[in-house]
Formats: structure tokens, sequence, C-alpha cells
């Protein structure tokens, strides 16, 4: 997909974004593939329908991006954001998914899903996704007139330091294959997207479900084709070929002129579907006026899935508009939003970002944050649970504690509270 100008490659490049985040919005709302909905039913009634489709969308997007690089089509290594960074940011990736987790049950869903319910229609996913927008937009960006963010601010001291540097990459094919990180990488990225496949398949209930199937395949499918789109497209200049950042990184030397220069040319790098820190992009750019300099694959991600998903919510009948029904709901979300916005730039991504889109490229950090996601969601699922049954007879300490013994993370003579 080479193109003569850096203004045609991009439009293909943003274009071809919004057609595939657009697709998978429309199949997400239709199938109603959500991740918090997956550990939901998963915890709270044993159904692992949803939690498979989302296992599904990881197998697909591994098997892809494994095939494609072994091949050299794609290009996961330098990637925007960066999860094959050689710095391990383990305890970041760690506490954000743990407090993403927590932030997606408390506020009713993911990214993804804060996106899906907003073009359905549901008000509170406004809120939610505009207090996201605010927090991940200063999370990287500083406080107008200093260079202060709220990471540097709040995190960076503490956090950072227990960062570990690699000599490498730090995806499994590279830790574990040294130089021969290549070959690790295929056979590693095979064997993990087959035996998904056979576990998530072993299930006659899922197989006979054709929306989980259709959605994880979807979403899978969208999170590959997306990292081929951004891999591939090119500005040949003279026989000389240039990737869109390569291109904006030598602007100076290779434009005839000033008027069009990206912003920053991070977002012009490969990369695929995450949600979390593209809701400050969408935020910077309506800052800006919303010129075309800041208008990156995040943002047109963004407006994709909205309207995919208002199409086929008006199709089926199912637009509506939707608002707290208390104020202990209204808190909820908040709340949520709050954590999701931190969480998600902390960890790096969202049970998107990082459960598949990171993944797929076999980062340890991805792992890392999709453990804590899953945990911290199930765990304050579990506590929720504990607190409406036994009321005031249940304290937060003692709730939580019995949710641990639940999910089989302390022993069974700790539990606290009756099981239910």
């Amino acid at each position: 997909m080479q193109f003569e100008d850096f203004f045609t490659a991009q439009a293909f490049f943003l274009w071809a974004t919004f057609i595939i985040a657009l697709v998978m919005g429309a199949v997400v709302n239709k199938t109603n593939f959500c991740t918090m909905g997956a550990v939901s039913d998963w915890v709270n009634m044993g159904d692992t329908g949803r939690f498979r489709a989302w296992l599904l969308a990881i197998a697909v997007a591994v098997l892809g991006v494994t095939a494609l690089e072994f091949f050299g089509v794609v290009n996961v290594t330098s990637a925007f954001p960066p999860y094959r960074a050689s710095q391990l940011i383990w305890a970041e990736n760690l506490l954000g998914g743990l407090m993403f987790g927590i932030g997606m049950t408390l506020a009713s869903g993911c990214g993804n899903k804060t996106l899906i319910r907003l073009g359905a229609g549901n008000l509170k996913s406004l809120v939610v996704f505009l207090l996201i927008a605010v927090i991940a937009y200063f999370m990287v960006n500083p406080f107008p007139g200093t260079d202060e963010t709220l990471f540097t601010v709040l995190f960076y001291s503490w956090i950072r330091p227990s960062a570990i540097s690699l000599a490498g990459s730090q995806d499994l094919g590279a830790l574990v294959g040294g130089e021969n990180a290549a070959l690790f990488r295929a056979v590693i990225g095979g064997v993990l997207g087959l035996g998904l496949l056979i576990v998530i398949f072993k299930s006659a209930d899922f197989r006979s479900s054709f929306d989980n199937v259709l959605g994880g395949l979807v979403v899978g499918l969208a999170v590959l084709g997306a990292w081929y789109v951004t891999s591939n497209v090119a500005v040949d200049i003279d026989g000389e070929i240039y990737s869109l950042q390569s291109y904006a990184q030598q602007w100076d030397f290779l434009a005839d002129s000033p008027e069009g220069k990206p912003a920053d040319t991070r977002p012009l790098a490969s990369q695929s579907f995450t949600f979390i820190n593209p809701m400050g992009q969408t935020l910077g750019y309506s800052m800006a006026g919303f010129s075309a300099k800041y208008l990156t694959f995040g943002v047109m991600a963004l407006l994709g899935v909205i309207l995919g998903s208002f199409l086929w919510s008006v199709i089926s009948g199912s637009f509506r508009f939707e608002w707290f029904a208390s104020f202990k709901d209204f808190v909820n979300h908040i709340v949520g939003a709050v954590l999701m916005g931190f969480g998600g730039v902390l960890a790096l991504g969202c049970t998107i970002g990082q459960g598949i889109t990171g993944i797929s490229t076999l980062a340890l950090g991805s792992f890392i944050a999709f453990g804590g996601i899953v945990l911290g969601s199930a765990l304050t699922m579990k506590v929720q649970y504990y607190k409406l049954v036994y009321e005031d007879e249940a304290s937060f300490l003692s709730a939580l504690i019995t949710g641990l013994v639940d999910l089989h993370l302390l022993p069974k003579g700790l539990r606290r509270l009756e099981a239910v």
C-alpha cells in the first residue's frame, strides 16, 4: 500500500482504520461482546461463553500476528504504544490492570463497551467517556504552563523505579529465544493460539453460540486488520519507501511545505486498537479546534466504533437514551471512570488494548496487565455480591477475603462469610 504523497497515504491510513472500527463497533453491539460481561458471567453464573469469545479474539489476533510477523508482513516491535519495550514496567502493568478491572466493573463496562453504549444512546457512558478523556489526556500531556503530568505528579517517583531494564525486547519469543527470537515467537505464538482454540471450542455451548463465535472472530480480525494496515501504508518518493512515521520525522527534508505536518509522529507508527489513551487524543483533537494535524488512528478508531454501534442500534431498534438510575449509580460510574482513566494509561492499555492487541505481540507486560484486569474485575464482583447478600453484616474486609477464597487465591480456612 504505497502512495505517491504523504497526505494520500495518511488519508488511507485513517479511513481504513475508521472502516475497520465501524465494522467492529456494529458487530460488538450486535453480539454483546463485552469483556466486563464476560468476567461477570463467569464469576457470578459460571457461564464462560462470553469469556471464551474474548479468548477467541485473543487467539485469532495471536495466530494472525504470529504468521504475518514471521513472513515480515507486519511490524509489532516498533509499535505505538511500545508493547515490546525493553523496559518492563510490571508494577504499572499490574496496578493499572487492577485499577482498570475495578473501574470497568463499577462503570458497567470497559473503554470499548463505553463507546458501544454511547453509540446506542447511553448518556451515562458520555459522562464516563469525558472523565476518562480528561484523565488520559493529562496523564501523558503536561498541565498548561508546566512540564508536569498527572503521571509524573502521582506515580512516577514511586512506581517507575520498580521497572526492570532488559537486554532486549520483553516479548516471550525474545525472553525465551534470545538471538533466535523470531523463531521462538512463531513457535510460542502458534502453540498459544492453537491451545486457546482447543480450549475455546471444547465447549459445545460455545460452538453453538453464533453471536459469541462471531463476536470473538470479528474483534480478533479487526485487531489483526489494523496491525496490517498500519504496518504497510507507505510513501514512495522517487523509489525510496518511507513509512508514515519516518516521513513525518523527516518532514523538513522531504515535504515542500510545513503545512499539514502531524503534531506528533508516534501515532503514525504501526498499531492496533486500544481505547483509553485515544480518548485523551480525542480530547486533544477537540481542544485544538479539530485541526487535521491532531487527527490520529486512535481518534478515528473511537469515531468508527461509536458510529458502528449507533448504526446497529438503529437497524435493530435497540437505540434508546439512558441516564443514571440513582445517585449511587452516578457515583459508581464516576469512580469507575476515574479508575479506568488512570489504570488504562498506567497499564498501557485496556481490555482490548492490552488484553488482545498487546497479547498479540506476546509482550510479557500485556499478560500481566490482562491478569490484573481480570482479577480486579472478578474481585470487585465478589465483594459487591457478598455486600449485597449480607448487607450490614459483612464488612468490606470480610467480603474481600471471602472473594479471594472463592477465586482460590487464599486457603479455604480463611473464609469469613458462608457461600451463598
